[in-house]
């Protein structure tokens, strides 16, 4: 009876297969991985989220007329209001709708615009937006809530 010899993969096919195997496994999870991690903005040279330390502004609101004052030197681009009232809480971006201007208000400035609030709100809290840059481009990047203005109505 003769022996059949069995041939396998070569040496050097089977060396090739395994390294693209891993190869393709590793680009894997380097994508996978990558979802993980934010892109950061930057604004005066540091961190975004450093600066809503720097925000200082005052604001007030009366008869449905909205008025805040930017009295610090981080320009603020947008403002998030989080109306509170017993049965929770909703929350309003003022946009150019509003009277808003497009580019935010800069150090010394005011917006002055109309907000309606519909119910019985307890408080509003003025939550400041900002914008840096980033690799892609620029990024908006809004502020804790620990750096709002609270206003008790």
């Amino acid at each position: 009876m003769k022996k059949r010899e069995k041939t396998g993969l070569s040496p050097v096919i089977a060396t090739v297969l395994l390294i693209s195997i891993v190869v393709a496994i590793g680009m894997i999870i380097f994508l996978w991985a990558r979802g993980f991690v934010k892109e950061e903005g930057t604004k005066f040279g540091k961190n975004i989220k450093l600066s809503c330390e720097d925000v200082e502004f005052e604001a007030s609101y009366q008869g449905e007329v909205l008025s805040i004052v930017n009295s610090g030197n981080v320009p603020i681009y947008r403002v998030k209001l989080k109306i509170s009232s017993a049965g929770g809480f909703e929350t309003k971006e003022l946009t150019a709708s509003n009277g808003w201007e497009d580019l935010g208000i800069k150090q010394g400035q005011t917006y002055t615009g109309s907000v309606t609030i519909t119910g019985s709100p307890d408080k509003i809290l003025i939550i400041p937006v900002l914008i840096g840059n980033s690799g892609s481009g620029q990024k908006i990047y809004t502020c804790e809530d620990r750096y709002g203005y609270e206003i008790d109505l």
